[in-house]
């Protein structure tokens, strides 16, 4: 596997992401079904089958009310479409308020599904959760930063690490939780300065998103690079496609062609 290499042809485990630090940058992107999967593979180290699904897809104004089932039932799609890339399952909220909550929901995921890593949000003060679940054989990306799960708790999405003191404390944070086992960090919603700091201090990889260039890989959600999702566009998105717009097109000539009786012509009729 090489950057120069158009798509990625071995399976990406846990071991592999962790042997691209310092190596060269990880490519993440999420996915919620077989369909989109499946053109993600081999075209991605990694895929994140994210609680952003409920903000995306269903509507929502946060993704609080995102259920066990609900990630379960996406993550299994997104299974049957992708077998290359390392896939993580996104623990809900309220699903690992304990370690033996978080315990006994990461291993319903490693039965029902074929997700590889959980991750979950929260700083040093979820420690010991990420440690109950990596001495039981499950693999954790820990999520530091801004945290969408708290939005509500902490008054709204704000970036973190402007403050010396904001920043002490998401290296303590990232510290921690690389001491209780998690294999990777992903880096949100934070100044690049603290981002990068926080990168060179750590020895997993670091996964930014909204958190500058100078973490060990990037993601983001594919609606949002690929100009589906048009309700707002947070700063840190750059659109690769404006999906949105190129789906309307094609549905405008094909409802044109209906109505004119110009599909389906021959070619298209047995």
């Amino acid at each position: 596997m090489s950057i120069q290499s158009a798509s990625i042809d071995k399976k990406v485990t846990v071991r592999t992401v962790q042997k691209l630090k310092g190596v060269e940058p990880v490519t993440m992107i999420t996915a919620y079904d077989a369909l989109f999967a499946g053109i993600f593979d081999g075209e991605v180290e990694m895929i994140l089958v994210g609680d952003s699904l409920n903000m995306s897809f269903f509507a929502e104004p946060d993704t609080l009310s995102a259920t066990m089932d609900q990630m379960i039932y996406h993550t299994k799609a997104v299974c049957k479409g992708a077998r290359l890339p390392l896939i993580v399952f996104d623990m809900p909220f309220g699903s690992y308020t304990t370690p033996e909550q978080a315990l006994e929901n990461a291993v319903r995921v490693y039965q029902e599904t074929c997700a590889e890593a959980v991750k979950i949000e929260g700083g040093r003060e979820k420690a010991h959760i990420v440690k109950k679940l990596t001495e039981n054989g499950i693999a954790v990306i820990a999520h530091i930063g801004l945290k969408p799960q708290s939005v509500r708790a902490e008054g709204g999405y704000r970036v973190q690490g402007r403050s010396e003191e904001e920043a002490m404390e998401l290296m303590e944070d990232a510290l921690a939780l690389q001491e209780a086992g998690a294999f990777a960090l992903l880096l949100e919603g934070m100044t690049s300065d603290v981002a990068r700091r926080i990168t060179e201090a750590v020895e997993i990889p670091t996964i930014g998103i909204g958190a500058g260039n100078g973490t060990d890989g990037q993601v983001l959600v594919w609606s949002d690079m690929f100009g589906f999702f048009e309700a707002f566009k947070p700063k840190f998105v750059k659109r690769y496609l404006e999906g949105a717009e190129l789906i309307r097109q094609g549905l405008r000539q094909y409802r044109e062609e209906v109505k004119s009786r110009a599909f389906p012509d021959d070619e298209h009729s047995y």
